[in-house]
């Protein structure tokens, strides 16, 4: 084991070593962790997305109103959802900081995080417990026991091993050395560990981490469909005559509702890509934010079930159409959130282009702003024209993926007209020696 120089633990270690290096540490049973990370990153972010599903689950018939009882129910398994999805993301970003000083791993450390990652894997099922027994306490005993074993495992069994082992190792040498003699140091000498809770996040594995998030979610949308929207043989045979067409047109609003929601994710997706292809560095408040903005992204399945549920409770649409805007507003606003928290230290953390007065900075304004507008004016609008509500949150849905294609388009002609007003607000003088404003970004 060794301590890494940079934020990617043992992949250039790896790029640049000989192949004859590599059999080396084989042979002494001491591997590069870039693998175990992968995999560990993959099936974190399963889990914190797999916990929506009891929430998604939630069984409302269709004479059942939208009352207080069940909106009580869905309140409370969210807040629960958003506690798990937060714990689990606090083991995954103590795991980030722990092998942020581990390059290589051994057997004893693969097997330590197995166990660790096997406790994580059981929280659904206490989830699960929780939120269909809540008047149980083994439930909430249960998901008790998995927060303090994954605590135990992870942040004291392996930080005892990462940080007490490379003494216990020289102590061991030095004794088997008055013991039986010197030998030969092996290849991959053991380092004392330095431990920063301050130093920034790696900011690879927190994208990993989210696109995974996103990629599941999105997968969790088909699977619903595949699930409750596929006719049975015999009702096409029956009830519609053998036409497969005329049967899948009774799920229409399911897969308006599905498209709707893809494209939300997607879109999600694409903004949290362009904010990090222009990051420099995490920091932990960015961290933090992100976190947040994930667990919204994890509740779009709920979305999802509330908008598909439009003809079968229409007289609920109202509530549906205001819970799947505050998801999508929260979800977004997190992404501008960590985008003003990087602006705040720009030279650290963002690249010259989207600072404030570069080049990219209003067109990334206005990507990550668009989703919040949106969410929040739909939300808003079904307060005065609650009739409208399905028609507004459609319209929406449609108006935002051509809102990304013709943003840059719309961005320069805002700054165009900006500038323009700017040079008649100027006295004479300073406008025809073509002054602008100092606060005006430039052209995208």
């Amino acid at each position: 084991m060794s301590r890494p120089q940079n934020s990617e633990p043992g992949l250039s270690t790896q790029e640049g070593s000989p192949a004859g290096s590599r059999d080396e540490e084989a042979a002494d049973g001491v591997q590069h962790s870039h693998r175990m990370l992968n995999f560990s990153d993959a099936l974190l972010s399963i889990i914190a997305t797999v916990m929506i599903l009891p929430v998604t689950h939630t069984e409302i018939s269709p004479e059942q109103q939208f009352d207080k009882s069940i909106q009580k129910l869905l309140a409370t398994r969210i807040a629960v959802y958003l506690m798990t999805f937060l714990i689990v993301t606090v083991a995954w970003a103590a795991h980030t900081r722990l092998f942020q000083v581990v390059g290589k791993i051994d057997d004893t450390l693969a097997l330590l995080n197995l166990a660790c990652m096997m406790t994580i894997t059981f929280l659904p099922f206490t989830f699960s417990l929780m939120v269909t027994f809540p008047e149980v306490p083994l439930g909430i005993f249960l998901f008790c026991m998995c927060v303090i074993a994954i605590g135990a495992v992870q942040s004291y069994l392996l930080m005892a091993t990462v940080i007490f082992l490379p003494y216990l190792s020289k102590a061991a040498g030095w004794c088997r050395g008055k013991l039986v003699g010197p030998r030969e140091p092996p290849a991959h000498s053991v380092e004392y560990f330095t431990f920063d809770l301050h130093e920034p996040f790696s900011k690879e594995r927190v994208e990993a981490f989210s696109d995974g998030v996103y990629a599941i979610v999105a997968t969790l949308l088909i699977l619903d469909i595949c699930e409750d929207n596929v006719p049975d043989s015999k009702d096409v045979r029956e009830k519609f005559h053998g036409s497969l067409v005329a049967a899948l047109s009774m799920y229409g609003p399911h897969f308006l509702a599905y498209f709707g929601s893809f494209a939300t994710v997607g879109l999600l997706w694409f903004a949290h890509h362009s904010l990090f292809l222009h990051i420099r560095k995490a920091t932990q408040s960015m961290g933090l934010l992100n976190t947040l903005s994930l667990a919204f992204v994890g509740g779009l399945p709920l979305a999802y079930q509330q908008t598909s549920a439009f003809a079968q409770q229409p007289r609920d649409e109202l509530e549906s159409v205001r819970i799947s805007c505050a998801i999508i507003f929260f979800a977004s606003i997190f992404q501008f959130a960590i985008w003003t928290t990087a602006l705040l230290h720009e030279r650290e953390t963002l690249q010259p282009s989207v600072r404030f007065g570069g080049q990219e900075h209003a067109f990334m304004f206005a990507k990550l702003a668009l989703y919040p507008c949106a969410s929040l004016l739909a939300f808003v609008s079904t307060c005065f024209l609650s009739r409208f509500s399905t028609a507004i949150f459609h319209l929406m849905q449609i108006a935002v993926p051509f809102g990304f294609l013709l943003l840059r388009l719309l961005v320069r002609l805002a700054l165009a007209l900006l500038q323009a007003l700017w040079a008649l607000a100027l006295p004479t003088d300073h406008s025809s020696h073509g002054a602008q404003s100092p606060l005006l970004p430039a052209s995208c």
